[in-house]
């Protein structure tokens, strides 16, 4: 219950937070056909989703791949529907965080997601959002 209460809390918060939690306001199309964003700590972000998987393409502030062996957690919180569900993010190269979702996501689902990151001994966390049209 505390986690769940923590989700919707956390999907209220970055909802306020707009273009601070790095929210498109004009979509973008990436080059993987996702959505692209710019994080607020300057990171290229690409959503792509498909029926059951979700995928958040990295780079690193220059536009290169950032190696997926230096993505250490992601976590993807969707609201659609009325429902929250919180998704565990995996690393796969080339530079990829994967999950799988629970159902197809609808034109007007919301995301945000959270990855950590190591960059040059340091943790960052990546934070944005999107709204899917």
């Amino acid at each position: 219950m505390f986690a769940r209460l923590a989700a919707v809390f956390a999907v209220a918060a970055l909802a306020w937070s707009g273009a601070a939690s790095g929210e498109a306001t004009k979509a973008k199309k990436g080059p993987n056909g996702g959505i692209l964003i710019m994080t607020p700590q300057g990171h290229p972000l690409e959503l792509v989703h498909s029926a059951l998987d979700i995928t958040f393409y990295v780079d690193d502030d220059d536009g290169t791949p950032f190696p997926a062996k230096n993505l250490t957690r992601g976590r993807a919180t969707v609201q659609d529907g009325g429902k929250t569900t919180t998704i565990v993010l995996s690393a796969a190269e080339p530079n990829k965080m994967i999950g799988k979702l629970q159902a197809p996501l609808t034109p007007k689902a919301r995301i945000v997601v959270s990855i950590d990151i190591l960059d040059e001994g340091h943790k960052h966390t990546l934070q944005g959002r999107f709204t899917l049209n």
